[in-house]
């Protein structure tokens, strides 16, 4: 079984409720899920969060790329 890194980021939507943004890898890919048919506002600090998760995603996506092309 294959485990997966996964980042919550917290955030509010418009009506002001608690959200989460979500990063994981997929395949070689960066995934992100935002609150369904919502948007999602952030704060400074949760700003920089979404942009940790997503650099450790890149990072984690590059080293899975570099694997799967190692067994093709």
């Amino acid at each position: 079984m294959v485990s997966r890194r996964e980042w919550a980021v917290s955030c509010r939507d418009v009506a002001g409720r608690r959200r989460d943004v979500t990063v994981f890898v997929s395949q070689g890919h960066v995934v992100l899920v935002a609150p369904p048919g919502e948007t999602a506002i952030l704060e400074p600090l949760e700003a920089g969060r979404l942009r940790a998760a997503l650099r450790a995603a890149a990072v984690d996506a590059s080293v899975d790329g570099d694997q799967a092309e190692d067994v093709e």
